[in-house]
C-alpha cells in the first residue's frame, strides 16, 4: 500500500492565559491510499486538533507531517494554500456554504482559485452535482434546500477539483437518521471510486462505516484497528425499514 500521510511525533499545545493546553501529545499515524479511516473520541479528544492538522489548517507545535512524500513543515504559506485547494476536499458540519450564492456557484467556488475559466467552472460544477443526486437544483440558493441537500451541496464542493483526500468533520452532526444514512451511502460511493476518505465523528454508528477506527482520547491515540463488522449503505437502509 501507498503511504498518503505519515506523522510522527506530532505535539500540539495551546497557551490559554496562564494554562498550557496540551491538544496533541506525540501522536503518529500512518493513513494509504483510498484507506476510509475516522478518528473517533469524545469531545476534548483532539480528533478535531488532528484534523486542523491533516487539513493544513493548523501546524503542530512539534513533530512531523508528511503529505504525498512531502513535508509540510517545509510548505510556504500558499504552497499550504494550494494543497488545501487541490489536495484536500472539506466537508463540515454546518456545510459553511455562501448565502446568497447559488448551489451551482458554491460548488464552483474552489475552481475560481485554480485558474478555471466560468465555462469550464460551471461545466464542472453542474457534473459533480450529478454525480451527489442535485442536477435539478443548481439555481437554489442554501436557504431552498433540506438539511440533507445542503450537505450534498458541501460535499459537491469538495470534489469539484478531484481530491486525492476527502476529510469530513461530523458531516452528519446536523442532520436526522434518514438522512444520515444516504450522506454516508454517498460516502461510501466516494470511496469506491478510489478517494481517501477521512471521517472525524463522536458517533460509534457513523464511525462504523469507515474500515479503520482511530481512537482519540486525551490527545492520545487509544486504539488504531480494522472494522471487522463494516456498516454499508444497505445495511442501514434494512436497519431502519426494520423499525418502521
Amino acid at each position: 500500500m501507498n503511504e498518503l500521510i505519515s506523522i510522527k511525533n506530532l505535539n500540539k499545545t495551546y497557551k490559554i492565559g496562564q494554562e498550557i493546553i496540551e491538544a496533541l501529545k506525540d501522536v503518529s499515524l500512518t493513513i494509504y491510499k483510498n484507506e476510509y479511516v475516522a478518528l473517533m473520541g469524545p469531545s476534548g479528544s483532539g480528533k478535531s486538533t488532528l484534523m486542523n492538522m491533516l487539513g493544513c489548517l493548523d501546524t503542530p507545535t512539534s513533530g512531523e507531517y508528511i503529505l504525498n512524500n512531502l513535508s509540510v513543515a517545509q510548505m510556504s504559506d500558499n504552497q499550504l494554500a494550494e494543497v488545501r485547494n487541490k489536495e484536500i476536499g472539506f466537508v463540515f458540519q454546518t456545510f459553511n456554504l455562501l448565502p446568497r450564492a447559488s448551489t451551482l456557484d458554491n460548488v464552483a467556488l474552489p475552481l475560481v482559485y485554480s485558474g478555471f475559466t466560468r465555462e469550464a467552472r460551471d461545466k464542472r460544477a453542474a457534473e459533480v452535482l450529478e454525480s451527489v443526486g442535485l442536477s435539478n437544483r443548481i439555481n437554489h440558493k442554501p436557504n431552498e434546500l433540506s438539511g440533507g441537500q445542503r450537505q450534498r451541496v458541501a460535499i459537491a464542493r469538495a470534489l469539484v477539483n478531484n481530491p486525492a483526500i476527502i476529510l469530513a468533520d461530523e458531516p452528519t452532526g446536523n442532520l436526522d437518521s434518514k438522512t444520515s444514512v444516504e450522506i454516508m451511502g454517498l460516502f461510501e460511493e466516494i470511496h469506491k471510486k478510489g478517494n481517501t476518505v477521512i471521517l472525524v465523528t463522536h458517533e460509534e454508528d457513523i464511525a462504523l462505516h469507515a474500515h479503520r477506527i482511530v481512537r482519540l482520547k486525551d490527545g492520545l491515540i487509544e486504539s488504531d484497528t480494522i472494522n471487522p463488522k463494516i456498516t454499508t449503505y444497505k445495511k442501514r437502509v434494512e436497519a431502519l425499514d426494520n423499525l418502521s
